[in-house]
């Protein structure tokens, strides 16, 4: 009997321990009066810009005839586009923006419409179907090279929508697939705080409002990757960086 009460006390603090974990990694938002700037740049680098041409066969009135070419990587100049930008393991700062809290994704002639976007971990996503066919939504999330199934369900065009609350435990990406078109892609950036930036036409970002301390700065590709810094951010200063991939 005293060996199973010391258990019981044992696995109770064992318990404590685990949720005192999970509430530190829990994100709080405060008022940032002395936050700093991070600004910078993705440069293509090393990589190669990527495409691959499908043939469309069916749903010529949503998809179109020929051929249709995904981008899987794509450049201005020597500018690297569809990157987030994250500051990492930031505890405490600045409140997430509202439309993070609920995203929708479209289906509109056969394209996942946006392409790439943000979401708060543990919004709701609203998969709509703009065309009049049918399409099969995919949804992965993405660990590292690793992928597993979150939802899989087929869905007649609707104007309501299919919605589901989606909180990552691992990873931080989403990909959307249409098992009907296999030339449908789309991905979702999960945000854990509210310190990114999607990068702009020219490969630049902006990121404010950073409390001060020592941050690991990454940048995230939904097909090369991901690539990180460390950074100093100092009260009110500005801190200039460049990704190569």
């Amino acid at each position: 009997m005293k060996k199973l009460i010391i258990f019981i006390k044992l696995t109770g603090i064992a318990l404590l321990t685990i949720n005192a974990v999970q509430a530190a990694r829990m994100y709080e938002e405060i008022q940032v009066t002395d936050g700093g700037t991070i600004s910078g740049k993705v440069l293509l680098g090393n990589a190669k810009v990527e495409s691959e041409t499908f043939p469309i066969t069916k749903d010529h009135e949503s998809c179109g005839t020929g051929t249709r070419t995904v981008e899987w990587v794509r450049a201005s100049g020597d500018a690297l586009l569809d990157v987030v930008v994250y500051v990492d393991k930031v505890e405490a700062g600045k409140p997430f923006p509202d439309e993070l809290k609920s995203i929708v994704v479209d289906q509109k002639n056969c394209r996942f419409t946006p392409y790439l976007q943000v979401m708060a971990n543990g919004a709701d996503v609203l998969a709509r179907n703009s065309d009049p066919n049918w399409h099969s939504v995919h949804i992965y999330g993405i660990i590292k090279d690793k992928r597993r199934t979150l939802f899989n369900f087929s869905q007649p065009q609707s104007t309501i929508g299919i919605t589901k609350q989606i909180k990552l435990r691992r990873g931080n990406a989403l990909k959307f697939e249409c098992e009907s078109h296999e030339y449908m892609h789309g991905w979702v950036f999960v945000a854990r705080n509210p310190y990114f930036a999607v990068v702009d036409e020219n490969g630049a970002f902006t990121i404010t409002d950073v409390p001060p301390g020592t941050y690991t700065v990454k940048s995230w590709h939904g097909r090369l990757g991901e690539q990180e810094l460390t950074v100093e951010i100092e009260a009110d200063g500005n801190t200039d960086l460049t990704f190569s991939y």
